[in-house]
């Protein structure tokens, strides 16, 4: 027999080594890599728990608590101080910009009410607050002494395309007690600058024809977020002719709110409207005077999964035209009707 492949003790450790090299960098492979998947699928499940928490805000509300919003802040949402940018705000929240409704809005009489047109000049000036198109908004106001200035900033930029932007219920009183730390208020305020632009979208918005053209309609239902005296017909705010538009359902904007300034419950909210017929079978219209406290009661409405749109000319544009074609109501007596606080 053949000693051909008898080998000498030199080349049996080569050989042995190369085996036990070979085995060995086969395990540290098979471990890096089950190492890795197991790291990146921490970070992936991490990442999916925050998305997952995200998206359920985002499919179902527009109205938000102060813990929500502290969990969209850890995200990176931009967060939007509504209160008019006034000085007498001593504090306000860190890292919140300061922001005004009347910015975006229309300067002439009687159209304050309505937003700018030119998307350009609205896509430059909410890129100039920090916003993004992938970040979320939360937005926070005076509840108890405002007029609904939060509610018409995230309207505006729902109907302006940016639909991860949120009103937080109890507005700045709420997140402080929600332990949001706060900072001397500064209106120069500089934050990164955002990349939205904007994209309309008119599902919560109706114009002045279109209301005119569906007032007979059977299903529309038309809610005056004014105060009464405003309601029974008198004009304190440069309205040219007082009144209500015929057929409006009276509804302050803040009956909804409690004491505190926090909004009162779903059911008791569904409980109000269901006493004034209305229903998720029918098409809301709100206004006021300019805007703002009908677009707050939009993004309640909206929140609560009824179909709304604001109808942002309000009384300014309504009583500016035609008294014979854009008809008001008089009451006879001063919140007749309506439920008073």
């Amino acid at each position: 027999m053949s000693n051909s492949l008898n080998l000498s003790p030199i080349k049996i450790i080569l050989m042995l080594g190369l085996i036990i090299f070979g085995l060995i960098s086969t395990l540290a492979i098979a471990n890096y890599i089950k190492t890795t998947k197991i790291v990146n699928n921490q970070s992936i499940n991490s990442q999916f728990v925050l998305n997952q928490y995200s998206q359920k805000i985002l499919n179902n509300q527009w109205i938000i608590s102060s813990a929500q919003a502290q969990k969209l802040v850890v995200q990176g949402a931009t967060i939007l101080d509504a209160r008019s940018c006034k000085i007498f705000n001593i504090q306000s929240l860190l890292n919140a910009t300061c922001i005004s409704w009347q910015e975006f809005s229309q300067s002439q009489s009687p159209f304050k009410g309505k937003l700018l047109t030119d998307d350009k000049v609205l896509t430059e000036k909410l890129q100039g607050i920090g916003i993004f198109n992938h970040k979320p908004v939360i937005v926070f106001g005076n509840t108890i002494n405002g007029w609904g200035e939060d509610g018409r900033i995230v309207w505006m930029l729902r109907t302006l395309g940016h639909q991860k932007s949120f009103l937080v219920d109890g507005g700045f009183t709420a997140l402080v007690k929600g332990g949001f730390p706060t900072v001397k208020f500064t209106k120069n305020n500089s934050p990164p600058r955002g990349d939205f632009v904007v994209n309309r979208n008119k599902n919560w918005l109706m114009s002045q024809n279109e209301l005119k053209t569906n007032l007979e309609k059977d299903n529309l239902v038309i809610i005056d977020t004014r105060e009464p005296q405003e309601y029974a017909g008198k004009t304190p705010y440069g309205e040219e002719r007082g009144g209500h538009i015929p057929g409006a359902i009276h509804i302050y904007f803040k009956y909804w709110l409690d004491n505190n300034g926090m909004l009162l419950s779903r059911d008791k909210i569904l409980e109000m409207l269901t006493e004034k017929g209305i229903t998720k079978d029918n098409i809301i219209v709100t206004y006021c005077t300019g805007g703002v406290r009908s677009a707050w009661s939009t993004s309640v409405l909206t929140d609560l999964g009824f179909k709304v749109k604001n109808y942002s000319g309000s009384m300014w544009e309504w009583s500016a035209s035609s008294a014979d074609i854009y008809h008001l109501k008089i009451s006879r007596k001063e919140g007749v009707g309506n439920r008073g606080n």
